[in-house]
């Protein structure tokens, strides 16, 4: 099994396990312990707030200590958090465990991202694409099978049990990639390591390029995030059952999954920019539209036309972070990349509850639409294009 194949099956399964615990179960769990609602969403929100905190060192900690090293202490968080989810009795340690679990995919995304790039020069956006549809679909069967999993056995404690058994899936897949090379004796002591890991920080950081496009990334995931948390409420009073809802959110997932290995390939023949441009571009000229339609296949198609916007700009932007920085730096650029992506996909659902509050669906939908918009403008001024290597 190539290096590549084992990372996309990792990638797979620890999402997959990752969302068999977090949703439909987590609310629910939290609402039977006797959490309020507000500490329900500060519950589910733990696992972002983790990859807020710690995506960036990760990532920088991986172009020190090696991608695989990280990555294995990423795959510990997926296989040992979820086994204490049994013994939880109140909503306190609830929280506690879930920021730990969080730090799973804080870890693991950024280096995992990292390694991917690492394999790949010629064809590292369809790379990524494949790598990021991989853990789409976990994140879309997990939800579903925990779920499932939780109606058959009625039990939180059993089910949290079953989660368990394909998150350690991951580690085993895990340990099986090739050794980094090892450093002569003596090269690099601990305080050249820290030096090095503040440098590769700050190297990124200054990178106009890597910060423009992670915040583009994270402006786009204000919109996803505000689609996700809102079209359900939306749905609702226009008339549609749960199942019409899960349909029309359901095209936009599948669209996403399936499309971001072609728009990776087409990134790396056409280049980043155009398609990062068009892609969000996609997304600006849809979301507006969602409000003011109410024919579940016209929702329908909108929903998969937002979804292949995302699928279009996300492996285009990964890689062209990639492309901006030399390999040693990778880590800490990906550690950048996801810092500022989960701050946008946080930020989304408040905004637009802020928004929808104070004027209308449809107003909110339009200003973050306009927001889209403004920053795929300023990005096509204000970032060239490295170029990529045609296949």
């Amino acid at each position: 099994m190539t290096p590549f194949i084992t990372l996309l099956l990792a990638g797979f399964l620890a999402r997959f396990s990752y969302q068999m615990a977090r949703s439909p179960v987590l609310p629910r769990f939290a609402q039977d312990l006797g959490a309020a609602p507000e500490f329900i969403g500060l519950i589910v929100a733990a696992s972002t707030i983790s990859g807020v905190l710690i995506k960036l060192p990760a990532g920088a900690l991986s172009d020190i200590l090696g991608r695989k090293r990280m990555l294995l202490l990423g795959g510990l968080f997926f296989a040992i958090p979820p086994f204490f989810y049994p013994l939880i009795h109140s909503p306190g340690p609830l929280l506690a465990l879930r920021f730990l679990h969080g730090l799973a995919t804080a870890i693991f995304s950024p280096v995992a991202a990292a390694a991917v790039a690492d394999l790949a020069s010629r064809r590292r956006g369809e790379q990524l694409g494949w790598f990021a549809a991989a853990s789409d679909l976990g994140a879309t069967l997990g939800p579903l099978m925990g779920g499932l999993i939780l109606y058959y056995t009625a039990s939180y404690g059993q089910t949290y049990l079953v989660v368990g058994c394909p998150g350690l899936l991951p580690l085993g897949l895990l340990l099986r990639l090739p050794e980094p090379p090892r450093e002569p004796a003596g090269k690099s002591s601990l305080g050249e390591r820290l030096r090095g890991f503040g440098e590769g920080i700050r190297e990124v950081l200054a990178s106009r390029g890597v910060l423009i496009a992670s915040s583009l990334e994270a402006v786009l995931y204000v919109g996803y995030g505000a689609f996700l948390g809102f079209f359900p409420t939306y749905g609702r009073s226009i008339g549609l059952n749960d199942a019409q809802i899960a349909v029309v959110m359901g095209g936009q997932l599948a669209t996403t999954m399936l499309a971001k290995p072609i728009s990776g390939r087409l990134s790396d023949t056409w280049g980043r920019k155009p398609m990062i441009v068009a892609g969000l571009c996609l997304c600006a000229g849809t979301l507006p539209l969602i409000p003011a339609l109410t024919s579940i296949w016209a929702l329908l198609i909108i929903s998969a036309g937002f979804g292949l916007g995302v699928a279009i700009v996300t492996p285009s932007t990964t890689a062209l972070v990639a492309d901006l920085v030399r390999g040693r730096r990778m880590g800490s650029a990906m550690g950048v990349f996801g810092t500022i992506w989960d701050s946008g996909e946080a930020a989304g659902p408040i905004l637009a509850g802020f928004l929808i509050a104070s004027l209308s669906y449809s107003y909110a939908f339009s200003l973050i639409g306009a927001l889209m918009s403004g920053m795929a403008l300023f990005f096509a001024l204000a970032v060239q294009d490295p170029g990529t290597s045609r296949t």
